[in-house]
């Protein structure tokens, strides 16, 4: 199947490792070029290399009210468009309501809140019809999460966000979709299972809620949203797509 992606030019946030990373891989091998951002010039250096050519790296952090304008003005100086963006951050920290302090809070609102929403407003008013705006978000939109409490506060906020933009963009041909990553094979979530007494127990126990009966790799997730960020799915917008191994047992 031809997604139409050749030569089109994403810029993916956060996308230096994990599910951003992997998105990134996707789009280059089917003929898109990518734009990816980090934290340090060491990273965005490392994982823009390792995509290849038709990838460029910008160290640039979410929170910073310029990036938003730079890394699309990056995508179009260097590959001569902009088609879309995935937006996507680092895990903010895990932690219960006692757990996180006001300083993590303000931390997590300025990059995982207020940061997405700018650069979505940013890349609203950049894109032409058949651009698309993603957020990778999190099981979290519609169910708690135990010990995220933070990630439960935000992204369900993010989600409805989201959903009134798709209908603010739709009349311009503008697609706006959201991923729910549940249980994928990444360092974060390794890192979360290591929280536990005993992480091995806590995934075999996280596994056994998967009707899949396993977690998911970050390949599959990134092939999935390839897809909704494609031409492809062109009629797709307002969604929230769950990719979890049918772990969400609600409709």
């Amino acid at each position: 199947m031809d997604l139409g992606l050749k030569d089109r030019t994403y810029v993916l946030t956060g996308a230096t490792r994990g599910l951003g990373n992997a998105t990134a891989g996707e789009l280059v091998a089917d003929g898109a070029k990518a734009v990816i951002t980090g934290r340090t010039e060491e990273s965005v250096r490392k994982a823009a290399s390792a995509l290849g050519p038709d990838a460029l790296g910008v160290a640039a952090d979410n929170a910073d009210p310029a990036t938003a304008d730079r890394v699309i003005a990056a995508a179009r100086d260097h590959f001569g468009r902009f088609d879309g963006i995935l937006i996507s951050v680092g895990g903010p920290p895990a932690g219960t309501t006692a757990d996180v302090t006001d300083d993590q809070w303000h931390r997590a609102v300025d990059t995982i809140f207020l940061g997405a929403i700018r650069l979505a407003r940013t890349a609203a008013a950049a894109l032409a019809p058949g651009g698309v705006i993603g957020f990778v978000l999190s099981a979290s939109v519609h169910e708690p999460i135990r010990g995220l409490t933070v990630s439960n506060a935000l992204r369900p906020g993010l989600a409805g966000f989201a959903k009134s933009l798709s209908a603010e963009l739709g009349p311009r041909g503008i697609r706006v979709v959201g991923l729910l990553p549940h249980r994928i094979d990444t360092d974060r979530a390794r890192e979360l299972d290591a929280l536990s007494d005993d992480p091995q127990r806590t995934r075999q126990h996280h596994t056994a809620q998967i009707p899949l009966g396993r977690y998911g790799t970050p390949t599959e997730f990134g092939k999935t949203a390839a897809f909704l960020l494609s031409p492809a799915a062109s009629y797709l917008t307002g969604i929230m797509l769950p990719v979890d191994g049918g772990a969400r047992h609600g409709f």
